[in-house]
C-alpha cells in the first residue's frame, strides 16, 4: 500500500505543469474580460471570474487523467454557478408528458441567458487552451495575444487597463519560469530532485522578489504610465489624438465638436437622423429621485426634412434668465389645471463627457446647488422657460467642465385625460399666434402621402386630445423596433426621413418614432415639439418601499418608482412634447415599447373593462394547480441532461447545430411563447411586491395591480388582452405579434424594478 501510494503521489506531481498550465490561462482570460468593464453587469463578471477559478480549481486538484469526470464537475459548477448569481426562479409546474419535459428545461435555461453563454465560452476556452499552450513557444503566443487585446483595448477605448497589462506580464513570466522548470525535471531528473532538497533556498528569493515588487507597487502615487503603444505614440506624435469608441452620438468631453458614432447616447448634432446604432450598456449617470421619470435635456422644434435644428431666438423670444441657487425659475404659463406633483433628484454623473444641458424631470423649478451643498454656485447657466431647458452659457462647460453632481426640484403635471379632452391644442389670448406657428411649422418638401396618413389614423378623434393619443397608439402597434433598420428598403425616391419611416422602413428606434408623431400632429395643427434626453434608468434588484408591506410580510414596491437609477447611454431616448391650452406641455410616447410614467390624476383610476371569459377554474393556470416540485429533482435532471448531453455530443456531434436549434425554437408556437412570457411576468411581479392570490383568476389579478400601478395600466391591458388570446382564443398569432408581445412584457418588468 506504501508504494502505491507513492507511485500515485510520483504520477501527481508529474503533471504539476500541465495542471498549472490551466491556472495560468484563466488568469490571463481574467484580465481580458476587463475590456468589457461598464458594459457587462456585476453578475456577469461573478459568474464569469468564478467560472474560470472553478475550472482552474478542478484541474488541479482532480487526478489528470480523469477528463471526463472533470468536464462533468465542470459543467455542473458553470451550472450552479449561473444559476446562483442569475437569480432563476423555479418553476414548480410538475411536467407529466416528454413534451412538458422539453418545455420545462427551455423555460429555466431561458433564465440562464446570456450569462451561461459567456460562463461556457470560458469554460471551453481554459479547457482548450489548457491542455494547447504546454510548450514554451504556445504560452508565449497565448500571452503575446493576451497583450495584445489589453494594449488594443486600451489604446481605442476609454478603459485603463495598464493595472492588467502589467498582470499579464507577471503571469507570462511565472509561466516561463514553470516551463523551464518543467523542463528541468523532464530532461535533468537528478538536478530536479536535489532543487526540490533545498525548498527554502528556491522560494525564499522568488518571494523577496515577488515582496518587494508589490510594496512598491501599491505605495506609489497614482500616476498616469510612462509606457505607451506604438500607435499612440505615433498619433501623438503627428500631433493627433487617438479616437475612443465612447458611444452613440457620445461625445469625449476634449472634444465639444465631435459628431458621434454608432453607439447609443446623447446626441449633440440631431440635423440629420437616420442609420442604425449598437447599445452602449456603460453607467452615464445615477439619479435619486423621489418619483420615477424621464430625464429630460433639450428640446427641438424646426423640422427640416431630414433631422431636427434650433430654433433659436425664434423660441426663445430672449427670455433668457440667470439661474440663481434656491430661486424658482419663471414659467411663461399659468400652473396646470390638473395640478403638480414635485420631483425632488440628486443626479451623480459617472461618465466625464461634456453636455450643454442638465438633466431632469420636467419641467423643473429650482436648481438647489451644484457641486455641493454648501460650496459656490455657477454662474454661467441659464434658464430657457420657452424650451424649459437648464442650459450652459457659451463653452462654460469647457472651461470649468460639466458638474460632477447636482440638485434640482421638478414640478411634473398630473395628467388628467378628461380636462384635456375637454380643452384644445395650443395657446389662447394675445401673442398665441407666433408660438403656435413656431410649433406647427413643417417644411414644403413634405409628401401629401404623410398628411393624408395623420389625417386617416385620426379620423375617429372627437378631440385633440384623442388624436394624438391615436397617433401615440399608431406607432406604437404598427411599426417595430430595432437600434438597427434594414435601409436596403429605402427605394431613394424619397428625400424626407417621416416619409421614408412610415412608408418604406416601418422599423426604427426612438428617433423614427418620436419625429414621425410630431410631424403627423403638426400636419393636424397640434403644436408639438422633439425632445431628447434619457428613459428612466433601473432601480437595483430588490429595491422595495420600507414604508410597508404587502400581505404575508412580502414587501411592497414603492409605487412611486422612488429610489437610485442607474441610467445608461442604452438608456438615450427621444419623445414628444404636445401643448394643450391650461396644462401645458404633454409628453407622449410613440416608440414601441417604451411607456412614459406619467403621474395621473386620481379620478382617472378606473378598472379595466370587463369581458366575458371562461370560469375562473378554466382560467387559472396549471402552475397554480400543480404540486411544487422539490429542487432537488431539478438537480437531478439537470445532472441527468449534462451527462446525457456529453453522450449526445460525443455521438452525434455532426448534427448538434441542427439538433439544437429544433429543441430551442421548434418545440412551442408564437401563443405557447406568449403564455410563457405571461407567466415569466407573474414571477418577477411576485418578487416585486405584485402578488397573484391562490383564487384569483390573471384577470383580477391584474384589475388589482391596475389600481396599485396607474402609469402602467394600459401595459396591463395589452398584456390581458394577448394572454388571454394565445391561451383561450381560436387563432394562431404571429411571430410579430409574438415578437411585440415579449418586449412589452420585458418594458413592463423594467418598469417594475
Amino acid at each position: 500500500m506504501k508504494h502505491k501510494v507513492k507511485a500515485f503521489g510520483a504520477r501527481a506531481s508529474a503533471h504539476w505543469y500541465e495542471k498549472l498550465c490551466y491556472v495560468f490561462v484563466a488568469v490571463l482570460l481574467g484580465q481580458m474580460i476587463a475590456i468589457f468593464d461598464n458594459f457587462w453587469w456585476d453578475e456577469t463578471y461573478k459568474i464569469a471570474y468564478w467560472t474560470l477559478a472553478l475550472t482552474a480549481a478542478s484541474e488541479v486538484l482532480l487526478p489528470y487523467r480523469m477528463r471526463l469526470l472533470k468536464t462533468i464537475v465542470q459543467l455542473c459548477a458553470l451550472f450552479a454557478v449561473t444559476i446562483h448569481w442569475a437569480r432563476m426562479e423555479w418553476v414548480v409546474a410538475q411536467p407529466e408528458r416528454w413534451q412538458d419535459w422539453i418545455w420545462w428545461l427551455q423555460a429555466h435555461f431561458a433564465q440562464l441567458s446570456p450569462y451561461i453563454w459567456i460562463g461556457g465560452a470560458l469554460w471551453l476556452l481554459v479547457a482548450l487552451f489548457g491542455r494547447w499552450t504546454t510548450t514554451r513557444s504556445r504560452l508565449l503566443a497565448f500571452t503575446g495575444a493576451a497583450l495584445l487585446v489589453l494594449t488594443i483595448a486600451d489604446s481605442f477605448s476609454p478603459i485603463w487597463l495598464w493595472d492588467e497589462v502589467g498582470v499579464a506580464v507577471f503571469v507570462g513570466l511565472l509561466w516561463l519560469f514553470a516551463s523551464h522548470m518543467a523542463r528541468l525535471q523532464r530532461e535533468h531528473p537528478s538536478s530536479w530532485r536535489e532543487l526540490l532538497g533545498y525548498p527554502v533556498q528556491l522560494l525564499l528569493p522568488i518571494a523577496v522578489v515577488l515582496t518587494v515588487l508589490m510594496s512598491v507597487g501599491l505605495s506609489m502615487p497614482s500616476i498616469s504610465p510612462i509606457l505607451q503603444d506604438p500607435y499612440t505614440l505615433w498619433k501623438e506624435s503627428k500631433g493627433e489624438s487617438v479616437p475612443t469608441f465612447l458611444g452613440e452620438k457620445g461625445l469625449d468631453a476634449s472634444s465639444p465638436s465631435s459628431s458621434g458614432n454608432a453607439s447609443s447616447g446623447y446626441s449633440r448634432d440631431d440635423q440629420t437622423l437616420g442609420g442604425g446604432f449598437d447599445f452602449d450598456y456603460s453607467p452615464m449617470m445615477t439619479v435619486t429621485t423621489n418619483q420615477r421619470s424621464y430625464w429630460r435635456g433639450e428640446s427641438k422644434a424646426f423640422y427640416n426634412g431630414t433631422g431636427w435644428e434650433d430654433a433659436g431666438d425664434a423660441e426663445d423670444r430672449g427670455l433668457i434668465e440667470r439661474v440663481r441657487k434656491g430661486q424658482e425659475l419663471a414659467s411663461l404659463d399659468a400652473p396646470p389645471a390638473a395640478g403638480v406633483i414635485e420631483v425632488n433628484q440628486l443626479v451623480t454623473m459617472v461618465r466625464k463627457d461634456a453636455y450643454p444641458v442638465l438633466f431632469s424631470a420636467s419641467p423643473a423649478s429650482m436648481v438647489n446647488w451644484i457641486g455641493s451643498e454648501n460650496g459656490p454656485f455657477t454662474n454661467g447657466l441659464n434658464w430657457l422657460p420657452a424650451s424649459q431647458e437648464l442650459r450652459f452659457q457659451g463653452r462654460v462647460v469647457q472651461s470649468q467642465g460639466y458638474p460632477e453632481v447636482y440638485s434640482v426640484t421638478s414640478t411634473v403635471p398630473v395628467i388628467d385625460e378628461d380636462g384635456l379632452r375637454s380643452t384644445e391644442a395650443g395657446w389662447s389670448g394675445a401673442g398665441s399666434s407666433a408660438r403656435h406657428a413656431m410649433y406647427t411649422q413643417l417644411p414644403d418638401s413634405l409628401p401629401q402621402r404623410v398628411k393624408d396618413l395623420a389625417a386617416e389614423v385620426t379620423a375617429e378623434g372627437a378631440t385633440d386630445y384623442d388624436k394624438a393619443r391615436l397617433l401615440e397608439a399608431y406607432l406604437q402597434t404598427n411599426f417595430f423596433y430595432n437600434n438597427k433598420p434594414d435601409l436596403s428598403k429605402l427605394s431613394g425616391q424619397s428625400g424626407d426621413f417621416v416619409d421614408q419611416f412610415l412608408f418604406e422602413l416601418k422599423e426604427g428606434y426612438c428617433d423614427y418614432f418620436s419625429t414621425a408623431m410630431i410631424v403627423m400632429a403638426r400636419s393636424l395643427d397640434l403644436p408639438a415639439r422633439w425632445v431628447k434626453g434619457f428613459a428612466p434608468g433601473v432601480l437595483p434588484a430588490g429595491t422595495f418601499d420600507p414604508t410597508g408591506e404587502m400581505p404575508g410580510g412580502v414587501p411592497n414596491l414603492d409605487p412611486s418608482g422612488a429610489g437610485t437609477y442607474t441610467v445608461r447611454n442604452s438608456d438615450a431616448h427621444s419623445w414628444v412634447e404636445i401643448y394643450f391650452d391650461g396644462y401645458g406641455w404633454i409628453s407622449f410616447e410613440p416608440t414601441s415599447g417604451f411607456s412614459f410614467p406619467y403621474t395621473l390624476a386620481e379620478a382617472e383610476v378606473e378598472p379595466l373593462p370587463e369581458v366575458e371569459t371562461e370560469s375562473e377554474e378554466t382560467v387559472t393556470t396549471p402552475v397554480e394547480e400543480q404540486k411544487p416540485m422539490s429542487p432537488v429533482w431539478g438537480w437531478a435532471a439537470a445532472v441527468l441532461l449534462l451527462v446525457s448531453a456529453g453522450w449526445y455530443v460525443y455521438v452525434r456531434r455532426q448534427r448538434l447545430a441542427a439538433a439544437w436549434m429544433k429543441l430551442r425554437h421548434g418545440s412551442y408556437t408564437d401563443n405557447d411563447r406568449i403564455v410563457l412570457e405571461t407567466q415569466r411576468l407573474l414571477r418577477i411581479a411576485k418578487r416585486r411586491g405584485l402578488v397573484r392570490q391562490d383564487h384569483e383568476t390573471m384577470r383580477e389579478a391584474i384589475l388589482r395591480w391596475s389600481g396599485d400601478r396607474k402609469w402602467l395600466q394600459g401595459d396591463f391591458r395589452t398584456i390581458l388582452d394577448g394572454f388571454e388570446q394565445a391561451k383561450y382564443g381560436s387563432t394562431m398569432a404571429t411571430r410579430e405579434e409574438a415578437d411585440r408581445f415579449v418586449l412589452k412584457t420585458r418594458s413592463v418588468i423594467d418598469q417594475l424594478k
